[in-house]
This record gives C-alpha cells, sequence and structure tokens, in this order.
C-alpha cells in the first residue's frame, strides 16, 4: 500500500518526544530514499525548547523530481509515537493520508484518515532495548507505506546505529516490517471476507 502523493512528492511527518530517536528515524527515511533509491530527498528537524523528553519532529519529502520547497504541509503519511506529537499534526491530517501510531502511547481520537498501530514500544522492551522502539517503526512504516524499499531502509539502519547493534536493529526493523506485513495481510482478509459475505 503506498500513501497518495502530490506532484510525485511523498510528504513525512515523524513526531515523537526527544529521546525516541525521531530525528534519526526521518535522517533514515531520507537517506534510504536518495542513497538506496535514487530519488530525491528532504529533511527538517525540529525539536521543542528542550531535546530530551520535549516535543520534536522530523520532516522528510521523497520526490522523483526536485524538491522546492522542504516543509510538510499536508502530511501523506504521518508517524506519531507520542500522544502530544499526534495532537499537534492530527489536523493537517487528509482523508487520503495514512497514519501510523504506537499504540501503547497515542491513541488517534476520530483520525481523519486511515491508521495503522503498533506496539512499537512494547516490542522493543522485549527485545531487551526500549531505543529500539524507533527502529521497529520504521520497519512497519515501510511494509506500510512502501515509501522506500525494504532493502534501502535495511542498508541505511547499518550505517547509522552505533556500531556493534547493527545486527540487533536489523532484527528490530524486521520484526517492525514483518508486523506491518501481517496486518496488510490480515485487513485483506478482512476486506475479502466483507466482499464474500456481501457477495452471498
Amino acid at each position: 500500500m503506498t500513501s497518495s502523493t502530490t506532484n510525485g512528492q511523498t510528504e513525512i511527518i515523524v513526531t515523537g518526544f526527544g529521546g525516541q530517536g525521531i530525528i534519526l528515524t526521518g535522517r533514515i527515511l531520507g537517506m534510504a530514499a536518495s542513497l538506496g533509491d535514487k530519488k530525491e530527498s528532504t529533511l527538517v528537524q525540529a525539536y521543542g525548547p528542550e531535546s530530551r523528553g520535549g516535543a520534536c519532529n522530523a520532516q522528510v519529502i521523497i520526490s522523483n523530481t526536485p524538491i522546492h520547497y522542504p516543509y510538510v504541509n499536508r502530511p501523506h503519511i504521518l508517524v506519531a509515537m507520542s500522544q502530544a506529537g499526534y495532537d499537534k499534526f492530527a489536523a493537517s491530517l487528509a482523508p487520503d493520508s495514512v497514519l501510523l501510531v504506537d499504540q501503547d502511547l497515542v491513541h488517534p481520537e476520530e483520525a481523519a484518515c486511515d491508521h495503522f498501530a503498533i506496539p512499537a514500544t512494547r516490542m522493543a522492551e522485549n527485545l531487551g532495548n526500549k531505543m529500539m522502539a524507533n527502529i521497529i517503526m520504521l520497519g512497519f512504516c515501510t511494509a506500510i507505506t512502501g515509501a522506500v524499499t525494504n532493502a534501502a531502509a535495511q542498508a541505511m539502519v547499518r550505517q547509522s546505529v552505533p556500531r556493534g547493534t547493527e545486527d540487533r536493529n536489523i532484527e528490530a526493523f524486521t520484526k517492525g516490517y514483518d508486523y506491518g506485513l501481517s496486518t496488510l495481510k490480515g485487513r485483506e482478509k478482512r476486506a475479502a471476507g466483507q466482499t464474500g459475505a456481501l457477495a452471498s
């Protein structure tokens, strides 16, 4: 499933609080698009007044053509890892946007668009490192949206994480990616079941 795009551009906002690796997630997405998938990409990062624990977001634009304006007005994809981050950007979502949330941390009330949830922080804790929740979410986002390819994202994860943690981070990415694929498959089955019920 790919989100809708404007002028061949995919506009993404990753939001959460400082210390969750939000900016790193945005950077990996942008680098995967440009270095791995050979597309144009831009990254704008914003922190709240205090970086750790304060609100922060990364705005990424991926395009097949040159990007003239690096700020996201209406995200095609919103990845929210904190309730405050979701609340800040919820109003900018369009009906054809895609919303991805950490299901234990974000409760989207009446979201304007389709949304997908993953217990990323809980899954990271089960892997023994809560700090890998962002990499799990990155894998989930890659599977659900197809904004970047799996191969490009994995290559950039390897390049971007601390030396010695590459394999564990790839494991985290893969867990998120697989969770995304099974989420999509589950939806397809339900949709097929509904059409089957309507047909009978």
